[in-house]
């Protein structure tokens, strides 16, 4: 195993680990170098999974990073044990080289005096963590803060007192080395720690150093905003007004223009979902809209494309044109760290209008809307908006996306539906929002049940969440295990099912947890 080697930036990163940089960047990169990285180990909560912190361990290096659970960035990186990686500071050692004294061979952490005389200098007084209830050892932690890093001391009980002094209990020689370090956003580790996973954090903020000079990428879509009726408002970072896209209007070549070129173009098409397409003559229900029953080629596997990279090398000697959409047929764009995929077909009429908000006018968002370009043969028909939740079929192949169902007005005791509200919420709030379009209460159940997802079949047409126009017509269903033989159990969060509304559909896990969305 080659040793791991970085720079400390107190309060910005640790080499390439970033404050800030998403799980999907930083488990992409750690991916890509198994020798330097050969055990990654991700913790997280099984029942909130998006919600509470998710850890990732590189036991190997000594390292653990602590990601929030809804945006899932960086938050918190944490050195357990200095002997594993080469870290410096300001072109100096954290850890001096070991020197052929017994003593000095036994040393697993930097010592207070190289710390204060070597790398940092001095800093206000610390805090002392008692010992936990029955540890015998009785051993509390000194933590020493310094602006956006901190270092953790064995102390003894005994002799820890708020009158003592602690730099001298420090520098002597009976002192214990610093057992671990922490890279934090804030003053020191007591004022940062409260809000460590809360706090608002811009990667523009603790990337602006570290980047700069270096080539400039698209500004990040930071949250989606879904108003109904194949319009959604892309809110991007600080500085950037927020884009918007209207289904079966934006172009091919506004999407490059305002969020770069695709990752990946996936283009295979799979229409063995097309049976559970709207049909006529079925005496079922009303007769559909011509637009809804155009044969679409859109029930297409959008997870298969995320084999490729950013840094793939493409078949097609052609691929310059094809991304500014001169494409010959209905591709998707796969925009793995935009966390979503755009499907682009011929124009068709995006879906019906909220009932809430008949009668409303869009004419003062026209100037943000993307213009239409009358010329182009393709348009953005749908997107899949994933949720890279920990535990899922499709976790990691694309950064996680957040989103707002805007037309879903909070009240008095709900919160705004987005992507952390338990589907259970989402949908009796879409049920009534929906349940005006539909005869009775039997015909609105029988068209917004859900239809289970085999995530096991290599070559399933399930393997996506982006399936078909009209879903809410689909009165079919087909159940199978996901578990395969062999699979582990943290993997299994079992079967996924997809629950279809006018203009959405939500893939579920068992959990209750929403793991995709695709807006049509």
């Amino acid at each position: 195993m080659s040793l791991f080697t970085a720079q400390v930036r107190p309060g910005q990163a640790l080499g390439f680990l970033v404050l800030g940089a998403t799980l999907h960047d930083i488990l992409t990169r750690l991916k890509a170098e198994p020798q330097r990285f050969p055990k990654l180990d991700l913790t997280y909560e099984h029942t909130a999974p998006v919600e509470d912190p998710v850890v990732l361990d590189l036991a190997a290096n000594g390292i653990r990073l602590r990601f929030d659970g809804p945006e899932q960035r960086l938050r918190l990186i944490e050195v357990l044990d200095f002997t594993k990686s080469h870290l410096t500071y300001n072109d100096r050692d954290v850890l001096r080289p070991a020197a052929s004294t017994p003593a000095a061979l036994l040393q697993s952490g930097p010592t207070y005096r190289h710390i204060y005389q070597n790398l940092l200098g001095p800093t206000f007084p610390g805090e002392y963590v008692e010992p936990e209830a029955g540890d015998e050892t009785e051993m509390g932690l000194y933590v020493l803060s310094y602006p956006g890093l901190a270092f953790s001391f064995p102390m003894h009980s005994s002799s820890w007192s708020p009158g003592k002094d602690v730099v001298s209990l420090l520098s002597s020689s009976a002192s214990h080395p610093a057992t671990s370090m922490a890279i934090f956003a804030g003053d020191s580790w007591p004022d940062a720690r409260e809000r460590l996973f809360t706090m608002t954090m811009d990667p523009l903020d603790t990337f602006a150093t570290i980047i700069k000079g270096k080539e400039s990428v698209p500004a990040e879509v930071r949250l989606v905003k879904i108003h109904g009726e194949g319009r959604l408002e892309l809110l991007r970072s600080r500085g950037h007004v927020p884009l918007w896209i209207r289904l079966g209007h934006t172009s091919p070549q506004e999407l490059v223009t305002e969020l770069g070129p695709p990752d990946a173009i996936y283009r295979k098409n799979d229409q063995r979902m097309s049976i559970h397409k709207p049909r006529q003559n079925t005496g079922t229900y009303n007769r559909p809209d011509p637009n809804d029953l155009r044969l679409q080629d859109d029930s297409t596997d959008t997870d298969q494309s995320s084999a490729h990279t950013a840094t793939d090398d493409s078949d097609d000697e052609n691929e310059e044109g094809e991304v500014a959409g001169n494409v010959s047929g209905e591709c998707f764009y796969n925009y793995f760290y935009h966390g979503f995929d755009v499907l682009l077909s011929t124009p068709t009429s995006p879906s019906q209008r909220p009932p809430s908000k008949q009668g409303a006018s869009h004419e003062h968002e026209s100037d943000n809307i993307v213009p239409t370009d009358a010329s182009s043969r393709l348009v953005a028909s749908k997107l899949v908006l994933h949720g890279n939740v920990p535990g899922s079929y499709p976790f990691n192949r694309h950064r996680r996306c957040r989103w707002e169902i805007q037309y879903l007005e909070p009240g008095k005791e709900k919160n705004i539906a987005n992507s952390e509200t338990p589907f259970k919420d989402i949908e009796s709030r879409l049920h009534e929002e929906w349940k005006s379009i539909y005869k009775n209460a039997e015909e609105a159940k029988a068209r917004q049940r859900g239809m289970v997802l085999n995530r096991d079949w290599g070559d399933s047409p399930g393997s996506s969440v982006e399936l078909l126009g009209g879903w809410e017509e689909s009165v079919g269903g087909r159940r199978s295990d996901i578990a395969g033989p062999g699979a582990e159990d943290v993997r299994g969060l079992g079967n996924t099912t997809l629950f279809g509304f006018p203009g959405l559909v939500f893939e579920v896990l068992k959990n209750g947890t929403v793991s995709g969305i695709t807006v049509f």
